[in-house]
């Protein structure tokens, strides 16, 4: 019974932690606002079928496909240029906004 609920603790700090990956989803917010937005929404739900829907996603998976955008691991010369101008911070912080949104509906968009 005392490992069950040890496993479930460290478990839910595990998942808490991949999905928000320590940025702040309001300076993310604040981010998408800026740069995302025109392609992807701040909703995250891409403004046509052409944009991925990035609600939802892993945080550790953004982070990364924006730091392959900006070293050129990932070929994409829209995406190459907008991650050019982030910072380490800035793509956890707009990992960590989208993370939080629900990927299934529009939804309230206000930060609490």
């Amino acid at each position: 019974m005392k490992k069950t609920i040890i496993r479930t603790i460290l478990l839910g700090l595990l998942f808490s932690s991949v999905s928000f990956a320590g940025g702040d989803s309001l300076a993310g917010q604040k981010k998408v606002e800026q740069i995302c937005q025109a392609c992807h929404g701040l909703d995250g739900q891409g403004i046509n079928d052409t944009y991925p829907k990035l609600a939802g996603q892993f945080a550790d998976y953004m982070v990364r496909a924006l730091m392959d955008y900006k070293s050129g691991a990932r070929k994409n010369a829209i995406m190459s240029g907008f991650a050019a101008t982030l910072t380490e911070n800035d793509m956890e912080n707009v990992a960590a906004y989208y993370s939080r949104l629900d990927a299934n509906r529009l939804h309230d968009l206000s930060i609490k």
